[in-house]
Formats: C-alpha cells, sequence, structure tokens
C-alpha cells in the first residue's frame, strides 16, 4: 500500500505548529497541491501566500527569519531552483533559520512532465555552505524529519516526494541529522539510497539474499551532512558500493559518495539513477520508474551482473 508524502507533511505541519507559535508557513500559491492547506486552515493568521513567485518566497521567509520567527518555505522542489541565487546570497550567506520543504520532486509530478521533475536539486542545495539537505524515504520519517527540521537552527532543505511513500518504518523509529538507518546487513554489495528508491532497493536487497547473495543496504535521509562513520564502516565490509537514486547521478548522492570514499577507501562505486537526462511525462509514477530503469527488476539484474564480476 502506498501513502502520500506531502499529506504526511502537511498534517505533521499542523502537529509542529501546535507547538511552536513562532513558526510562519509560506506557501507560492499551491498550497492545495503541498498540502500546506491544512496549516493554512488551522493558522490562517499564520500562514501566508506569496504568489506564483519563488524569489519572493525566499526574501519574504528570510525577512521573517530576521525578526526571530520559524519560516516554512513550500513550493514545488523544481520551481524552487528558480530562487537558488536568493536561496545562496540570503539564506546561505547569512545562515538564517529558514526552513525550505521542495515537494513533487524527483519523478514524482508525472503528469507534468520534465518542467516539473526536479532531478538536480539535491546537487544544487548540498553545495551551499551551512545547508542541511534531508530526504526522508516514507511517511514515517517525513513526519519525524519535519520535528528535526524545525528544531535544529538554521538553514534546512527537505526534499519530498508527492506520493507513491511506501511504509517502512514503525511509528517510534527515530531520525536524526547526520545519521543514516541499516535496514539490512551483508558483505557483498552496500547499498545506500534515499527518498522513495530506498522501498524499492529494499524490494531488491530482500530478493537477492533469499538467492543467496549478502546485501547491505542504508537509507541516508540526512544528506549533509550525512553519516561518514557509518558509510565509511559498511564500505569496508562490503566488496561493492551502489547507490540508487531517483536524481541526477551527475552530481547527486552517488557523486557525494564517490568523492568521499575515493579519499579513504579504495572501493568500486556503482551509481544507478537517471543519467544525464530530464524527465519525461508519463500516466503513472511507476511508468517513470520504469522508463529511467529503475524498477527492482532493473536493478537486481544490474547487481547479478556487478556481484558476478566481483
Amino acid at each position: 500500500m502506498n501513502f502520500s508524502y506531502r499529506d504526511s507533511f502537511g498534517k505533521a505541519l499542523v502537529k509542529i505548529g501546535e507547538k511552536k507559535k513562532e513558526i510562519i508557513v509560506v506557501d507560492s500559491d499551491v498550497s492545495k497541491s503541498t498540502y500546506t492547506k491544512y496549516f493554512a486552515e488551522k493558522f490562517p493568521d499564520r500562514f501566508v501566500s506569496v504568489g506564483i513567485s519563488e524569489q519572493d518566497l525566499i526574501g519574504f521567509s528570510s525577512g521573517l527569519a530576521l525578526g526571530g520567527k520559524i519560516p516554512i518555505a513550500v513550493a514545488f522542489s523544481m520551481f524552487l531552483m528558480r530562487a537558488w541565487e536568493q536561496i545562496r546570497n540570503t539564506i546561505a550567506r547569512d545562515n538564517l533559520n529558514v526552513k525550505i520543504v521542495g515537494t513533487h520532486s524527483g519523478l514524482s509530478d508525472f503528469l507534468d512532465g520534465s518542467s516539473h521533475q526536479a532531478i538536480e536539486d539535491i546537487s544544487l542545495i548540498r553545495i551551499l555552505p551551512n545547508f542541511i539537505v534531508l530526504s526522508p524515504s516514507d511517511i514515517v520519517a517525513t513526519e519525524k524529519l519535519v520535528y528535526e527540521m524545525v528544531n535544529h537552527y538554521g538553514p534546512v532543505y527537505m526534499r519530498i516526494g508527492r506520493d507513491n511513500s511506501p511504509k517502512i518504518y514503525d511509528e517510534n523509529e527515530e531520525f536524526k541529522i547526520g545519521k543514516s538507518k541499516i535496514l539490512m546487513e551483508g558483505e557483498d554489495i552496500l547499498i545506500i539510497s534515499y527518498g522513495p528508491m530506498v522501498a524499492i532497493s529494499q524490494e531488491v536487497a530482500n530478493s537477492l539474499n533469499k538467492k543467496g547473495f549478502s546485501i547491505s543496504l542504508m537509507d541516508l535521509y540526512s544528506i549533509k551532512p550525512f553519516d561518514e562513520q557509518a558509510v565509511t564502516k559498511y564500505a569496508k565490509n562490503a566488496n561493492h558500493v551502489v547507490t540508487i537514486e531517483e536524481h541526477n547521478v551527475d552530481g547527486g548522492v552517488g557523486d557525494m559518495i564517490s568523492s568521499f570514499l575515493s579519499s579513504r577507501i579504495p572501493k568500486k562505486v556503482t551509481k544507478i539513477g537517471i543519467k544525464d537526462s530530464f524527465g519525461t511525462s508519463g500516466r503513472s509514477y511507476l511508468e517513470l520508474i520504469e522508463f529511467f530503469k529503475l524498477t527492482p527488476k532493473f536493478i537486481e539484474d544490474k547487481l547479478k551482473v556487478i556481484s558476478d564480476e566481483l
């Protein structure tokens, strides 16, 4: 059964908004799509829509932060990149306490096509000093990371999908900035993934383990800072490292992990994701996952080849 990232996010906003009166949600006229509408209905005096103007979204939120508020700026991930200069020059340079949430990330906005699909956002935000970058893999992680994001002082970017969220974690699971989750341990291949690809990676790992392979799986929900200690430990124990992401592999987490390991452990890294391409339109999210060869079957076949080469 699939759940909705944005629904979990919208409900988490209301819960934390009841506890922290200094939270103000700022939306770019997409509250019905981002589900910030829940917060707007509950706290109309603490909700602002700036219209379809992402630069204003960032500028207005920066002013709120300077005034001691905790602004949560929300828009589609792709169109937040329209305001990258303001994110860099205002929020990052001044280390402002602004929380940015990009919804409809990756390929999740399947119907609207490549113009609406953000597969570059992680690479663009993680290179900015002072920023935390988070990407929850299911609805539980989404809710818990909203709390972590708000309780951290400083700039945070959280990337969530539209719908198609699996249920991976129990309600009592804890998530901390800078940490990761080890979902299974093995010796042949270490899979590092995040966001919606964690569930797909889990399906692949379970299938391969039943066939006699030995697979480790890490949910790297905190991309910046990431869990260097866990990555080092499990990469040392594996024969091969594979990163799986719903993002351009150029500049994405695959490049990040490759760069990190290259100066510490001589370890082969295979990057699975979207290679130097824009998204495309489709009738469903699963159709796009299949188009970009990110289904469990495609990935399992790829890992079998890798394992045979070890």
